[in-house]
């Protein structure tokens, strides 16, 4: 039941802009929780990738005064990668087209966000 949930919450997420290419929701140690990712994309990569980032993001977000991460941007040539907390253990991780409106899309993720803690603290 809870797999059907989180599911309908990253197609709904995927749905909502036509610049979202991927999404996935994950444990901060890495583990898919779920995914909706393009063939040939390598989900097990994606997530030790984003389990990295998150950490290394949260060590240098604490170490250098910011407080707590909330997330992680990353910009390339092809498009932006956004890794967002989504409860204390469990993160969302986006891919997007490289002309992507940011600011929708982090509103989008941030409702999906949302969704996925009150999933998890239930």
């Amino acid at each position: 039941m809870r797999s059907e949930k989180l599911g309908a919450i990253l197609s709904a997420l995927n749905d909502s802009s036509a610049d979202i290419e991927a999404s996935a929701v994950l444990s901060t140690d890495g583990l898919i929780l779920d995914s909706l990712l393009p063939a040939g994309m390598d989900q097990d990569r994606l997530s030790a990738m984003s389990a990295a980032l998150i950490s290394l993001g949260s060590r240098t977000s604490e170490d250098l005064g910011r407080g707590s991460l909330e997330q992680v941007l990353i910009k390339g040539k092809s498009g932006y990668v956004l890794i967002t907390y989504a409860g204390p253990e469990t993160v969302i991780t986006v891919l997007t087209k490289p002309e992507a409106r940011l600011g929708l899309i982090f509103l989008d993720v941030k409702r999906a966000a949302d969704g996925i803690k009150q999933l998890f603290n239930n």
